[in-house]
């Protein structure tokens, strides 16, 4: 729904700058009290708000600690009567943590809701990205002694473990964090028909793509990492751009008064930014 719906798509826009992950909106529509998935669990978070009618949500917990769809073991189904049971009217909302057993049905007549997903980077996610930040070392890149014998195969183990030690150094979480949010690519939106140049036209609205865009300020400059990229710019640009990583949909007017540039140099910087996929230009809503 997040992809059409614009009310929807911009509130999957807004959650990814608070909970920093990815978003993905489902809408639910039920006529009668039949469970359709039955007593379940999910692999991801989820947020509900429910729009029409009301629901029903057997809450039942976890049967397994942060359960992954793809894992070493499958949670046991939970026994006996729910936790709690939870009736949701128009305008309620309900937060339902990965991995929680729960089965959903309409009270009566019509009920509508939205679920966000909200997919979570988990430790798994951290090592395998440690893994590729350490391909410069020849341990990793080197062959694993399989077929060597007890004492080389020791050594080896002995030094991937100082090296993967060393880089689980105590910022490697927000160093980790950091690079989720430069790559998150955001959410495809049309720039037609600006794919190229952008014109200096001072209506036309700029958005970032992604709302886990990354600002910061070096000597003189400032950079912007999004979607993948990374741009060092001077810091007159740095209030045009605090703007648009907080979220905000600007006019390249806007932009230029906020900035101090020129409305020719805001449609380049727009350009710029619209090539790698990292904005969109339209015209005002």
């Amino acid at each position: 729904m997040d992809k059409l719906h614009p009310g929807v798509q911009d509130l999957a826009e807004a959650l990814p700058q608070h909970s920093r992950t990815d978003i993905q909106a489902n809408l639910y529509a039920s006529w009668h009290p039949t469970e359709a998935f039955g007593i379940h669990w999910d692999d991801h978070d989820t947020v509900i708000f429910q729009l029409e009618g009301a629901k029903r949500w057997n809450l039942y917990g976890a049967t397994r600690t942060d359960p992954l769809r793809l894992d070493v073991e499958t949670p046991e189904k939970p026994e006996g009567q729910p936790l709690a049971e939870v009736v949701l009217q128009a305008g309620d909302m309900l937060y339902v943590p990965r991995g929680w057993w729960h089965a959903v049905a309409a009270t009566q007549g019509r009920s509508l809701h939205l679920t966000c997903g909200l997919t979570p980077a988990t430790g798994h996610h951290l090592l395998v990205w440690l893994a590729g930040q350490l391909l410069h070392s020849p341990t990793l890149r080197a062959n694993v002694p399989t077929v060597a014998g007890p004492a080389e195969r020791t050594a080896y183990a002995e030094q991937l473990r100082k090296e993967v030690a060393e880089a689980l150094h105590q910022h490697v979480v927000s160093e980790f964090a950091a690079s989720l949010d430069a790559r998150d690519p955001g959410r495809p939106a049309p720039s037609l028909p600006y794919i190229g140049d952008v014109p200096a036209d001072p209506g036309l609205v700029l958005a970032l793509t992604t709302a886990r865009a990354a600002l910061e300020g070096t000597a003189g400059a400032v950079v912007l990492r999004a979607a993948g990229y990374e741009w060092e710019l001077h810091t007159s640009v740095r209030p045009a751009l605090e703007a648009l990583v907080s979220g905000a949909r600007l006019t390249l007017g806007d932009l230029a008064e906020r900035s101090g540039l020129t409305v020719e140099q805001v449609a380049a910087l727009a350009a710029e930014l619209v090539s790698k996929d990292a904005a969109a230009v339209s015209q005002p809503r």
